[in-house]
């Protein structure tokens, strides 16, 4: 469609016709639809990412809403997954979007993640976060991670096969506390995230493998490290 073609058309100009419709037959998972998992799907469909499937097993609370930029005040007392679904909906009406209320856990994750081309971990909690890196490593698909806390966060890209995974990088997940979370943070992140996805499906750019960005924003200054595979490794050491 034309009018579908000018809405991308400033970004054709990086990757072009072709570079846009593998975006358009793209799949991705968005694994929660919170501070991280906004941005996420905010923009990647903006940008035409063709089927984005977000799932969230929590409702809107007035808490949420100095970072969840999908929900809005009337949203309060609704399914993340719905409210997400209903915003995404409106933000690009050429793509599929499909809110999905559930826990992620071992039960449905072959499920939710079966059909996917990537998949973006924007959970709050590294016993998902294990799981999807699970998933991921034993379906051959990539995984984007991010993760923030106050000011700081950090993201790294996971290609099986030719990274490290997050078991790697995080052999013990960190103790369970109740962290600060600010807005932007969340922003940064999460569009880091995003940038990954576009990349990756486009072939565009160098990809976070093997590599943890870290970002301060209390001096606005980003690091990068980086992380090799450990051949002991009990979820990719064999591949």
């Amino acid at each position: 469609m034309l009018q579908e073609l000018e809405r991308y058309k400033r970004q054709m100009l990086l990757f072009g016709e072709e570079g846009q419709e593998k975006l358009k037959n793209a799949s991705v998972l968005i694994a929660g639809a919170g501070g991280l998992g906004c941005p996420v799907a905010l923009y990647l469909a903006a940008a035409g990412v063709g089927r984005i499937r977000i799932a969230d097993r929590d409702t809107v609370e007035i808490s949420n809403l100095n970072r969840q930029i999908l929900h809005m005040y009337k949203d309060i007392g609704q399914k993340k997954s719905a409210s997400a679904e209903e915003t995404l909906r409106a933000v690009n009406p050429y793509i599929e979007v499909e809110g999905i209320c559930t826990t992620i856990e071992r039960s449905n994750i072959s499920e939710l993640a079966g059909d996917v081309d990537l998949i973006v971990d924007a959970m709050d909690n590294f016993t998902t976060r294990y799981l999807l890196n699970e998933v991921a490593v034993k379906s051959g698909i990539p995984l984007m991670h991010g993760a923030i806390s106050g000011f700081f966060g950090q993201a790294t890209t996971i290609v099986p096969g030719k990274s490290p995974c997050l078991r790697c990088i995080f052999p013990k997940a960190p103790p369970k506390v109740e962290f600060p979370v600010l807005g932007p943070t969340a922003g940064v992140i999460g569009m880091i995230q995003a940038n990954e996805v576009i990349k990756f499906l486009t072939g565009t750019g160098e990809l976070l493998t093997g590599k943890l960005l870290l970002w301060d924003g209390t001096s606005s200054t980003m690091d990068l490290l980086e992380v090799e595979r450990q051949p002991d490794c009990g979820i990719c050491g064999c591949l």
